[in-house]
């Protein structure tokens, strides 16, 4: 589970499906969600095995103009995954209650007006979106009385399981780049929490914290108002108004340069060794990683000035400057037309990339002294008791930098799942602990004035009827792990 701290406009293309489920056979005139895969609306046809199950498949007729709110932002949860877009709305958080929920669409819908915003595009593992108006800028396609998954409940719950099974599994297909592509985010409009310069109330309350437990919610009012006015900036900012940079591919270009190789790295300096063979068998194939990733980067001229001083690593200078800088180098000249969203990407990607180069090219250049490198090596043997202290230290920076980074791509099951397997990571509704006793009509916790009850109540209604919280009291809940699960019988989470 994590709490959204960006908030950005985007576009959701013509000729883009949605989809709704409901009970009834006419589609709801009021504000409603619609899914983007019919996975996600079919779990929300039918709450009895008694009703039917009617899917309406709606087409945008024109481009829409959407807000994006990142993160969790589709969990109807008071752990923070609703902060950005109460503190939009109300200036403060109100929960994740039915209640709050209707309200919610309501107002934001109604603010949203004012800036011609069509909808507003949340997520949780599964991407949903909030439609204001079904009279304009969509229209129905098709009506579909589908089998209800409830038949045979609870007895035979088999329809039901394949259809959560299922859920998850089409939501993990946008887990990777280039992620939910039915909305096009207009990166040179982002507002983040995360600016130091637009919310610095929230930095000293992060001080200390995981990134896990970040919130918006204690951000001062003045930040607060600062933060809606930049928002409505970008959503009245015109078109084609912006320096023209892809910033999604850019970024996503760094990642691909050096996600899986820092990976392969830490794989090496954690692999178990047994002697002094193995110590400078892996130290050897660690230096190549390293030297593979700064190939593009080492100049013929650059070498050692002192053998023998391995305190002094400033001959490298060169290596981490052309590093740190090729893919934004040429990004002065294009300043005066940035937005200043833009300008705070440029910050983001230069500090990333100056980080990866400094921590790479300084192992590289100790590695270098060590005599570990094959083009440039120092000694005719290495030391081994030396070789030992630096793979330590190696694997010490490594870690910190890959902390740090906190990339997605490695979000995975490892070793990898089986071919009647998929990885998934657990997010709310389905695959959080006490989830499986909803499913089955155990004992569960519900909300009660933002806290939790402690009078246990019972249900036998399925998942999609229950609105109950379960106490976040284990790691599992707050920071979910990627796990093996199966997709063919018998399932199971």
């Amino acid at each position: 589970m994590r709490n959204g701290h960006a908030i950005v406009p985007g576009i959701i293309p013509k000729g883009t499906l949605f989809y709704h489920g409901t009970n009834r056979s006419v589609l709801p005139t009021s504000l409603e969600w619609f899914a983007t895969d019919p996975e996600h609306s079919y779990a929300f046809c039918a709450h009895d095995p008694k009703q039917e199950c009617w899917q309406f498949t709606l087409a945008t007729t024109r481009p829409l103009k959407v807000v994006y709110f990142d993160g969790s932002s589709a969990a109807k949860l008071p752990y923070g995954t609703l902060d950005t877009q109460d503190l939009l709305l109300w200036g403060e958080p109100r929960g994740g209650g039915l209640e709050e929920d209707r309200q919610r669409i309501k107002d934001v819908c109604k603010w949203g007006k004012e800036y011609g915003v069509d909808g507003f595009f949340t997520s949780q593992g599964f991407s949903e979106v909030m439609l204001c108006d079904l009279t304009s800028g969509v229209r129905v396609i098709s009506s579909s009385n589908l089998v209800n998954r409830l038949l045979g409940w609870p007895q035979k719950p088999i329809l039901f399981e394949i259809a959560a099974l299922e859920l998850m599994n089409t939501a993990s297909w946008h887990n990777r780049f280039p992620g939910e592509t039915r909305v096009q985010l207009d990166l040179a409009g982002l507002v983040t929490f995360y600016d130091t310069q637009l919310a610095p109330s929230l930095v000293a309350t992060r001080a200390g914290q995981e990134r896990w437990d970040h919130r918006v919610q204690n951000i001062s009012s003045e930040d607060l108002s600062v933060a809606k006015a930049s928002l409505e900036e970008a959503l009245t900012r015109p078109e084609g108004l912006s320096s023209g940079i892809d910033w999604a591919t850019l970024i996503q270009v760094i990642i691909d340069r050096y996600a899986q190789r820092l990976e392969l790295v830490r794989y090496l300096l954690n692999a178990p060794t047994a002697g002094s063979d193995d110590v400078l068998d892996f130290a050897n194939k660690t230096q190549a990683q390293l030297r593979i990733m700064l190939t593009p980067y080492l100049l013929f001229s650059v070498a050692p000035t002192d053998p023998l001083d391995e305190t002094r690593l400033d001959w490298a200078k060169p290596v981490f400057e052309l590093c740190a800088t090729t893919h934004t180098y040429f990004m002065d000249s294009e300043l005066s037309s940035m937005t200043a969203s833009e300008k705070l990407l440029l910050q983001a990607v230069r500090g990333t990339t100056r980080e990866i180069c400094r921590v790479v090219t300084n192992m590289w250049a100790e590695g270098v002294h060590a005599g570990l490198d094959p083009l440039l090596n120092t000694k005719e043997l290495p030391d081994v008791t030396r070789v030992t202290t630096l793979r330590n230290a190696w694997a010490e920076a490594l870690n910190h930098l890959m902390t740090w980074l906190d990339w997605s791509e490695w979000v995975k099951c490892d070793p990898a799942c089986g071919r009647e397997e998929m990885c998934y990571l657990p997010t709310w509704p389905i695959g959080f602990p006490g989830q499986d006793k909803i499913i089955r009509g155990e004992t569960v916790y519900t909300e009660s004035d933002g806290t939790h009850s402690k009078t246990p109540t019972t249900t036998e209604k399925p998942v999609a009827k229950t609105f109950g919280l379960i106490p976040p009291v284990t790691d599992e809940w707050i920071r979910p792990q990627p796990k093996c699960i199966r997709r063919v019988a018998p399932y199971g989470l």
